[in-house]
């Protein structure tokens, strides 16, 4: 009998380890992205030390962030309060590291936001176009991970344009935590107070 006791024991014990290693993964830290080439047309983001890489965008995509540009261009010209940078690296930590579709930062903000070629401290606001594929999606929104980690850094107000559903969903900052505010479709318009007598209906978002 106490032969099978140590072997079960054994057992467990080899068990465990092995799910302990098997569940055990390194995290990624803003450094190991310097390993990753830049010249592929993959993204590469790091979240929580957790890895995504996304392909480069399809022209849907791009023609939904060109509109964007348009508009907030316009905008900006009119009402010179910040400036708006597509594509531009964030690094918030050692382990959050990410590449919004859109960032706009006030003038007054810019010098405190700004660190040589990267963003680094709270942007005002982060638009992030979804794309195709479960791990874009995950990324994006599945239980909101960005919104959660955009609000621990202090990121003001974030939109999320869901050109599948051709909607917008708004987050806005309340006490380190960005909230979900509203999702906007159709002719709804979109406004902020970061953006003084900014609209724009969400549907001209989607005209392609």
């Amino acid at each position: 009998m106490p032969d099978i006791y140590d072997k079960f024991a054994a057992y467990v014990a080899t068990e465990v380890k092995e799910i302990g290693m098997a569940s055990v993964e390194p995290l990624l830290t803003v450094a190991d992205l310097d390993a990753f080439p830049d010249d592929d047309g993959n993204r590469y983001e790091i979240i929580e030390g957790e890895l995504f890489v996304s392909r480069a965008p399809g022209i849907p995509h791009q023609r939904v962030l060109q509109n964007l540009q348009l508009e907030f261009g316009l905008y900006l010209k009119a009402n010179p309060i910040g400036i708006l940078v597509p594509g531009a690296g964030a690094i918030f930590s050692d382990y959050d590291a990410v590449i919004p579709d859109l960032a706009f930062v006030r003038n007054e903000r810019w010098d405190e936001v700004v660190t040589g070629e990267k963003f680094t401290g709270a942007l005002d606001l982060v638009v992030e176009i979804l794309s195709p594929g479960t791990q874009n999606r995950q990324r994006d929104l599945v239980g909101e991970a960005l919104p959660l980690r955009y609000g621990k850094y202090g990121v003001k107000e974030y939109w999320i344009v869901d050109s599948q559903n051709q909607s917008v969903l708004i987050f806005r900052l309340r006490e380190q935590t960005l909230e979900e505010l509203v999702t906007l479709v159709d002719d709804q318009a979109l406004a902020s107070p970061l953006l003084p007598g900014f609209q724009l209906k969400a549907s001209t978002i989607f005209n392609l």
